[in-house]
């Protein structure tokens, strides 16, 4: 599966999970937005739809694409959403060093792994994580979350999903 990543230049380079994945061939790496696959699935956090499994079939043509950016900064965003297949990915907890234990705030390793996961690409998502030493800790953190997403039929059913989940927690 073709997975690239826009990178912003924004963030410290030993620190960025992105040009990780990059030196070690795990993905590839863009630094303009005209270069990503048409048609791709979009990783966005403002995506009215999630993740799903429905989207797998997308993903093995056209890639997955994950922006390596302060999302707070985007400005080139609603172009992206009418070139590629803009998708959320549902509630899941990080465990970088950086954000660990906060919901939500996952590093670009941490959701191209969940996308693949969702997808079905669960060896995949393994080995994106591979090069980190809490690339386990982060499968294990969510692995009943992962696993439930990763049987959702759609998108409908992965939001259901994570609403049960976030009204079992109160």
């Amino acid at each position: 599966m073709r997975l690239v990543v826009y990178n912003a230049r924004e963030c410290d380079p030993k620190r960025c999970t992105a040009t990780r994945l990059h030196r070690v061939g795990k993905i590839e790496m863009v630094y303009d937005f005209h270069e990503l696959p048409s048609g791709a699935v979009l990783m966005d956090p403002f995506a009215e739809k999630a993740l799903s499994k429905a989207d797998g079939e997308t993903a093995k043509i056209r890639g997955v694409v994950a922006l390596d950016c302060s999302w707070k900064k985007i400005k080139q965003l609603a172009d992206l959403q009418r070139r590629l297949k803009p998708r959320a990915l549902p509630y899941l907890i990080a465990a970088n060093p950086t954000y660990y234990g906060r919901p939500t705030t996952l590093s670009t390793a941490e959701a191209l792994a969940a996308a693949l996961f969702i997808l079905g690409e669960k060896v995949l998502a393994k080995e994106i994580l591979s090069p980190f030493k809490w690339g386990g800790v982060f499968l294990e953190l969510n692995k009943e979350l992962l696993e439930a997403y990763s049987n959702a039929r759609n998108s409908g059913e992965v939001v259901a999903v994570q609403n049960r989940f976030m009204f079992s927690k109160q």
